[in-house]
């Protein structure tokens, strides 16, 4: 009789922990980003600096335990072709996966649609965080949607070895 009860409660116990870990994952350290300091900006392809571009119906989350959570959904009333002339083009963009909550997000087909052409990635900011850079896919209807993404120097440097050359050098926390 014992134990069943040392199984019940060891049962229970894993139940409680799988249920709080999952909380923790998907629910507990996101928050949502006001619009009002909705930061939408594209890096420009003649000066190579980040420039403030307007955006409509802006909705975004972001968390605090790494900088890769930041997600976000707007529109914008510029024209893809404009953009395609005027701002850096992110070849490798590849949407993560965020929270199944935010429903405005889904990295899947967002990656589909990058992958046939229908959306393009642009290069929205380099080095938000060090090693981390701001990407956003862009329709030609003006949806828009961005995530952070691990950049060629963030993945030397997260993986312990030094920045090469060519990336700014690292913060001391990461040497």
């Amino acid at each position: 009789m014992m134990i069943r009860i040392l199984i019940g409660a060891t049962l229970l116990l894993a139940l409680i922990a799988g249920i709080g870990l999952y909380y923790l994952q998907t629910y507990a350290y996101y928050e949502e980003v006001p619009a009002e300091l909705a930061d939408v900006q594209f890096v420009s392809v003649v000066s190579g600096e980040a420039e403030p571009l307007a955006f409509e119906n802006f909705m975004g989350i972001d968390a605090d335990s790494s900088p890769l959570r930041y997600r976000a959904c707007y529109e914008m009333p510029v024209s893809l072709a404009m953009m395609t002339e005027t701002y850096e083009i992110a070849d490798e963009a590849e949407p993560r996966v965020g929270p199944g909550w935010f429903d405005c997000f889904d990295a899947a087909r967002i990656g589909a649609d990058l992958e046939n052409g229908t959306a393009i990635g642009f290069l929205g900011q380099k080095n938000v965080e060090y090693g981390i850079d701001r990407i956003v896919a862009v329709y030609d209807d003006g949806r828009a949607y961005a995530w952070h993404q691990i950049n060629d120097c963030g993945e030397v440097v997260f993986d312990g070895n030094p920045a090469p050359d060519t990336c700014p050098p690292p913060p001391e926390s990461l040497r």
